[in-house]
């Protein structure tokens, strides 16, 4: 589970990443616009996005990553209280705003709100457990082998579930942000769907995919 952080603060920047490292997630740390332009497509579940940074600043870089990613929560952190500045940032698409400074425990939450993990643990059905720590699936106390795109994959599903994930959004992710057919999507959903004996995924023709909630 990545998250692209863009934060040039140094000490700030440490913190959030060390913590948020701790609690299981992939950091991918910037202080530099630019830099972390270069990387938007490396299959994150998350941007946090500091607004007055170097080259690039965070505004820019959220419409940038909404020109081809519309799902993928993006959260702005910034010491600004301009009024325009943040209806900016909504306009653009941000999906929440942090105003600086702020408690770490604030930043976890909403991360945690916006990407659906509610649980640690979620049980698909009876003997049968995802764990977003490590992206594995369980069944019977018996670990099911996943592939790096079936992790991606189960887990994004997982994370939206009750939600239709886009055909756009699995490749941002999934893919890394590198085009890729409907015929590999649907060859990976098939393998998915063998993994999980139980009708849980529905397609949404010409849309996407959606994990039900209540099987």
């Amino acid at each position: 589970m990545k998250i692209l952080l863009l934060e040039d603060n140094k000490r700030l920047n440490d913190t959030i990443t060390k913590r948020l490292n701790a609690k299981g997630y992939e950091m991918c740390s910037f202080i530099d616009g630019k830099e972390a332009y270069e990387a938007i497509d490396d299959g994150y579940i998350c941007f946090v996005l500091d607004i007055n940074v170097p080259s690039i600043n965070g505004i820019e870089l959220l419409k940038k990553i909404r020109e081809y990613n519309t799902n993928t929560p993006i959260i702005i952190i910034s010491s600004t209280v301009e009024l325009d500045t943040i209806k900016d940032a909504y306009k653009f698409g941000c999906s929440d705003y942090l105003k600086k400074p702020f408690f770490i425990d604030e930043l976890e939450i909403k991360i945690e709100q916006l990407c659906n993990f509610d649980k640690d643990i979620i049980e698909i059905y009876e003997n049968c457990v995802f764990y977003f720590k490590d992206s594995a699936l369980e069944i019977s106390g018996v670990r099911e082998h996943l592939s790096k795109k079936e992790r991606l994959l189960l887990n994004l599903l997982l994370s939206k579930r009750g939600k239709v994930v886009s055909i756009d959004t699995i490749q941002a992710i999934v893919w890394e942000g590198s085009f890729t057919s409907i015929d590999s999507i649907r060859s990976l959903m098939r393998r998915i769907r063998k993994k999980i004996p139980i009708d849980c995924i529905e397609t949404v023709v010409d849309v996407g995919y959606l994990f039900k909630v209540h099987l």
